[in-house]
């Protein structure tokens, strides 16, 4: 699940995007003009000067010091005009400086998927990074040669080490773990933005048991790649169902609850709409009690993430005492936080939901500059029929957002055993990310305006780490063997 699919919904306590599908159609509009250097250099004081005063805490990761002379770097170069994707890239270039995942301009993917659509070439191998080694997770070349599994050294002259390193300045993340577990989804994208149109890439394939081999690698179309992928065997897809409950194994059950958001949804307002999600939730936990399962396997790998309310739906299920997702939600009152805000109400109040009622309460008796605590009241166990056997939560580098919260939520109260590889994103967070427009190029820029802690009160930025870890492999088959062992696992449990 790729994780910009969250920009078209509206989370209510992780963060708010502003529509993917509107902020293209507004890209379309000024993409043909050129934006001359006193515009550009205006816009990046602005953005400089926004994060200032809204950024919770702008200088968590990188002192300011170091940021300021970023900035002074980024302005003097701009001397010449710049398109609206060259200007994304070097606005993104200086937020990603910042060092928080939702600390950040408008995502060049949609620049990239016209690209694409309009038979565009890209790289065709899915990589996964490892201990910042690069290896094909997936193989659309063409190319025999080539096989899942094998180790990409170099591209056109550079380590692959230095690919990442140059790639990965153009992705907003707190660590390069985070970034990494990003660009296994969209390495593709960074490199064109790098080198633009290519019809290749050199490379040095690496292979146990055999010598490097330098290959040319042909970029090629999505029909391409496509037409490689339909004539390959099937992996391991978490998405095929999206959401899925059944036995596994006698005694063990499995609940892949799938995004924490109404899939279906058709409006924004929609989204808010978690009665089909509960609906799918009670049945699944009313399966496994007439199978008698007294342990069950909850699946977080791939999750996006979403919302609490919907998570806390399944949550209540087994937990056995009141919980909340965060210890501690503290906002920083800003005059783009509260315009935001209220422009989301204005919009459409039931698409904002009641948690925007609640900010735009909150900000009415705060003023700028204040950093105030919002309220998270506590969620309660279901009445009636619960599950009472023991859980174990599967997840994985690519749980993100509402994923990693729930995970660290069945950690910190004890509801359950966490399995699998250690999250790269954050369990204590800079989020609930709002955004401003800049004057000129019309780019938004997203800042966190709260600091949300784990439930055990740990304020280190890091992921969730596994009490039982399993290794994921660089290729996994539709057999699933991750979950084979923590099936293992939970029936010995």
């Amino acid at each position: 699940m790729r994780v910009w699919i969250l920009a078209i919904f509206f989370a209510a306590f992780v963060g708010v995007a502003s529509g993917e599908e509107a902020a293209a159609s507004k890209d379309t509009d000024r993409a043909a003009r050129l934006y001359s250097p006193e515009e550009l250099r205006a816009d990046l004081d602005q953005m400089y000067r926004g994060l200032q005063a809204a950024h919770f805490d702008l200088y968590a990761f990188t002192t300011k010091a170091e940021l300021d002379r970023r900035y002074h770097q980024a302005r003097a170069s701009l001397r010449q005009p710049l398109t609206l994707l060259q200007a994304k890239t070097r606005f993104q270039l200086f937020a990603a400086r910042v060092r928080m995942g939702h600390t950040r301009v408008d995502s060049p993917a949609a620049d990239w998927r016209r690209y694409r659509k309009d038979g565009g070439k890209g790289f065709p191998l899915q990589i996964r990074i490892v201990d910042e080694h690069a290896y094909v997770a997936e193989n659309l070349s063409g190319l025999d040669d080539i096989k899942p599994g094998d180790e990409i050294r170099s591209m056109d002259g550079q380590s692959m080490r230095q690919w990442l390193a140059r790639t990965e300045r153009h992705v907003s993340a707190e660590t390069a773990a985070m970034a990494h577990s990003l660009m296994e989804y969209d390495f593709a994208m960074y490199a064109w933005l790098e080198l633009g149109s290519v019809e290749g890439f050199d490379i040095t394939i690496d292979r146990s048991g055999a010598p490097p081999r330098r290959l040319r690698l042909p970029a090629r179309t999505s029909a391409q790649m496509d037409a490689a992928r339909a004539a390959q065997p099937p992996g391991l897809d978490l998405e095929q169902p999206l959401r899925d409950a059944r036995i596994i194994e006698r005694g063990v059950a499995y609940l892949r609850p799938g995004p924490f958001y109404n899939a279906e949804a058709k409006t924004e307002a929609d989204a808010w709409d978690v009665s089909s999600f509960r609906d799918f939730i009670d049945r699944s936990f009313g399966t496994f009690q007439a199978a008698h399962a007294d342990r069950l396997i909850v699946d977080l790998r791939g999750n996006p993430g979403g919302d609490n309310l919907f998570s806390d739906v399944m949550v209540s299920w087994f937990a056995n005492r009141p919980f909340r997702f965060a210890s501690q939600f503290k906002i920083k009152v800003s005059e783009a936080s509260i315009a935001a805000n209220q422009a989301r109400i204005d919009h459409d109040a039931a698409a904002a939901g009641p948690i925007s009622q609640k900010f735009a309460q909150l900000y009415a008796r705060s003023r700028p500059g204040d950093i105030v605590d919002f309220d998270i009241p506590l969620a309660q166990p279901r009445t009636g029929a619960r599950f009472e056997g023991k859980v174990f939560v599967l997840i994985d580098r690519q749980s993100y957002s509402n994923a990693v919260a729930v995970a660290a939520l069945v950690q910190d109260y004890g509801f359950g055993t966490i399995l699998g590889e250690a999250t790269s994103d954050m369990a204590t967070t800079f989020g609930a990310m709002e955004q401003f427009s800049l004057t000129h190029t019309g780019l938004s820029v997203g800042f966190p305006k709260a600091r949300i802690v784990r439930p055990n009160g740990d304020l280190r930025s890091r992921g969730v780490t596994p009490d039982k870890p399993l290794r994921i492999p660089i290729v996994q088959s539709p057999a699933d063997d991750v979950l084979r062992e923590a099936a293992a696992i939970a029936a010995d449990g």
